[in-house]
């Protein structure tokens, strides 16, 4: 399969055959890194990191799959390029388009970096925009490929804010892979109802079903996986923070949840997360708010069924996968 030169913004974008390719390839990568295979065969190669927003595993996922292909990467932190500020988004992309071979972006808005690739000339990668967060949808299925050992029929529950960039993701991943997507919240925080429509047509080819549901119970009963992200993202005001935590409380992952979906249940957060008291975030949420723990509880978080470590890995492998097919 040849995706030489294709950008990579979006699931939407790509086929069921094209995204199981990439899964495939990040697989085999996966083999050679562990295996102490030399897979450096990109030499040369140059490519630009662009965050607007900073990142651990994103950043350090590019990196390392970058200097194992044995290309160099050039990290543009969020005060460090002139993108929007100075200089517009379609200059930005054509400067930086005769400089390097591909370039990553992390940042907001799903207009920017659709418009970067646009302009760029060389494939662009979504690193995470505020709609759509790709590149951690394929680690998140490398790593429910290697504990389910498919795809296909795999019952999925995202529990939380299911509006922004990793319920979107979620939900069209699920749709064009055939997994079983329940999305479980307030009815507030389900998707944009033009983007599940969009998706009850690919789950009409895949054989996926849609489900979105209030009770939590009635969600995770017999499910497969159980996943969730941050209830609030930094800088948001005090005043979200509350409606978040008194809406999304009965939504938490915890031990009465896992053993309701049973024990081939796996717990799954894109990270970071707020389980305990032990970062500065986490220390005001929980002396705020009164709480130990946010989205998740700790015992489920560092518990035997979660597997959020392994997701994390694969970050890398993925994003080396992303990479390569498209250089």
């Amino acid at each position: 399969m040849n995706l030489k030169g294709r950008n990579f913004l979006k699931l939407l974008d790509f086929t069921p055959e094209e995204i199981q390719y990439l899964l495939d390839l990040a697989a085999d990568f996966k083999r050679q890194k562990k295996n102490g295979q030399r897979h450096d065969d990109f030499y040369g190669k140059n490519i630009a990191l662009i965050f607007e927003k900073t990142s651990t595993r994103t950043r350090c996922s590019f990196e390392v799959a970058a200097h194992d292909l044995g290309m160099n990467a050039t990290y543009l932190a969020p005060s460090g390029s002139q993108i929007g500020k100075k200089e517009s988004i379609a200059d930005t992309a054509r400067v930086l388009g005769r400089m390097f071979d591909g370039i990553e972006y992390r940042g907001f808005g799903q207009a920017i970096v659709e418009e970067l690739a646009q302009y760029a000339g060389v494939p662009v990668w979504n690193g995470l925009t505020n709609e759509f967060h790709p590149t951690q949808i394929l680690a998140d299925f490398l790593t429910i490929q290697e504990h389910f050992g498919r795809l296909k029929g795999i019952n999925f529950v995202y529990l939380g804010d299911a509006r922004y960039n990793m319920g979107n993701s979620l939900m069209v991943g699920c749709a064009k892979m055939g997994l079983h997507f329940t999305a479980c919240a307030p009815k507030k925080y389900f998707p944009d109802p033009a983007l599940i429509e969009t998706c009850q047509e690919l789950a009409k080819v895949s054989g996926a079903t849609l489900r979105f549901e209030e009770d939590p119970l009635i969600a995770t009963k017999g499910a497969d996986v159980l996943y969730t992200d941050v209830w609030v993202s930094m800088g948001e005001p005090v005043e979200v923070w509350e409606e978040r935590i008194r809406d999304l409380s009965p939504y938490q992952i915890n031990q009465t949840l896992m053993e309701n979906a049973g024990p081939q249940a796996r717990f799954m957060h894109c990270l970071p997360a707020f389980h305990d008291r032990k970062t500065e975030v986490g220390r005001e949420m929980g002396e705020r708010f009164q709480r130990d723990a946010m989205e998740v509880t700790d015992q489920v978080f560092e518990g035997p069924q979660s597997i959020v470590f392994d997701e994390a890995e694969n970050r890398m492998h993925t994003i080396k996968a992303v990479m390569a097919a498209t250089l």
